[in-house]
């Protein structure tokens, strides 16, 4: 059954039809998580300029000779940019990375603006006004940050997370300087069902309480071996980065535990102690997996791609003070897939799940919560109506028919 059937029939069944969509027109932003992005981005901030680093996945979008476009808006639903430029000498500033082309260029700070949002792509002008373009939030954080993560080798990670034992090296524009590092208690759980009360949610305390500190040099490689939630500072420096260090294996889900746990959203307490006290776990996920596919293996093997993939898929794109998939973020799209269409503004995200071709949806909200450790992570606005339309889905999951890879 295919996931737009699916969700019609769903909607019908909840009652939850709506009108058809009218605003048609508003900027749709589900690019962003599709699992092959085509553009990542980070950002250092080098004296009076802030200098932007690029990804492209493609290195032929670079080569089919389009200007580099960057546009500034006041908001993701602004009409109008604030300003838009070209970056010249687009062809010198290309570095091949396999299939994929890094670049690098500065903006002067004095052409930015806190609470800003910078769009950047390669092609036509409605490129770099789309959705699909990079969009880079202009915090007061990340004008202020003189350093960003690199790989070994120098290249920017572009990403606030490592792997336990990866080396790293915390890049500072100017004189090398101490870092300092605190590992923090990080007490987080997955996240509730869209239909719960949120005061069931267990809220971290105002502090966390801090487990180790060290410190290293700036310019030079370091590890880590502690996974957990961490922050990055440089004495003299008002910003601070908070840097998540999980399990080596990570955005993949390999361990007994680590597949036992994501599948607290389709299963009880009880099923999930039962897996936890089988002699082989592993063997009692698979066997989970196949009784939900009533003995069909191809079924089941399919159910099992799906599911750990879209884990897979969450904790790469919704990475924040915990695992991707833990996250609200996460937790939907694992169980009902990436959605339709996405629209922001300042104050939230929606996520739209259509039903059929009609313009029948589903809407879920998300709002900013930002803090130190995850400045972009974002929270669901729950509700009492969704429950019936949850457990329909949850329901599919346990039948094993909710199979499609891409979805």
């Amino acid at each position: 059954m295919s996931v737009r059937l699916f969700i019609r029939l769903l909607l019908l069944c909840c009652g939850l039809l709506l009108a058809p969509l009218t605003q048609a027109q508003r900027r749709d932003f589900s690019g962003q998580y599709r699992p092959s992005r085509q553009l990542l981005a980070d950002s250092r901030r080098e004296g009076d300029s802030l200098r932007i680093y690029l990804l492209f996945s493609d290195a032929n979008v670079l080569r089919q000779g389009q200007p580099l476009r960057v546009m500034s808006w006041a908001s993701y639903d602004a009409k109008r940019p604030l300003w838009a430029d070209t970056v010249r000498h687009l062809a010198r500033r290309i570095r091949p990375d396999g299939k994929a082309a890094r670049l690098e260029f500065c903006l002067p700070l004095t052409q930015l603006q806190a609470g800003t949002v910078l769009s950047i792509a390669s092609g036509p002008a409605a490129e770099a006004s789309s959705g699909d373009a990079a969009w880079l939030l202009l915090t007061p954080a990340r004008l202020a940050r003189p350093f960003m993560l690199t790989d070994s080798l120098g290249q920017p990670l572009l990403r606030a997370m490592v792997r336990a034992n990866e080396p790293f090296v915390v890049d500072r524009y100017g004189p090398d300087q101490p870092v300092s590092l605190r590992r923090y208690a990080s007490p987080f759980v997955a996240a509730l069902p869209p239909h719960a009360d949120p005061t069931r949610q267990s809220a971290a305390p105002p502090r966390l309480p801090v487990l180790d500190s060290l410190f290293a040099r700036a310019g030079a490689a370091l590890a880590l071996p502690e996974p957990g939630l961490y922050t990055l500072r440089l004495p003299g420096e008002p910003s601070t980065l908070g840097l998540l260090v999980t399990d080596s294996n990570y955005p993949n889900l390999t361990s007994a535990d680590a597949l036992i746990q994501p599948l607290i959203y389709l299963t009880t307490s009880t099923e999930r102690a039962k897996l936890y006290a089988a002699p082989n776990p592993k063997r009692a996920v698979d066997e989970f997996w196949l009784a939900a596919a009533a003995g069909q293996q191809t079924l089941a093997r399919q159910a099992i791609r799906t599911y750990y993939g879209r884990a897979a898929v969450a904790n790469e794109l919704f990475a924040a003070h915990k695992a991707g998939w833990m996250t609200d973020r996460g937790m939907l799209y694992m169980v009902l897939g990436a959605p339709d269409a996405v629209y922001r503004t300042a104050q939230e995200e929606r996520w739209v799940y259509h039903g059929s071709d009609d313009g029948s949806s589903a809407t879920y909200t998300f709002r900013p919560k930002p803090s130190t450790f995850a400045p972009e992570h974002y929270e669901l606005v729950r509700h009492p109506e969704q429950e019936r339309l949850w457990y329909a889905a949850v329901e599919q999951w346990r039948k094993a028919t909710t199979t499609a890879p891409g979805r």
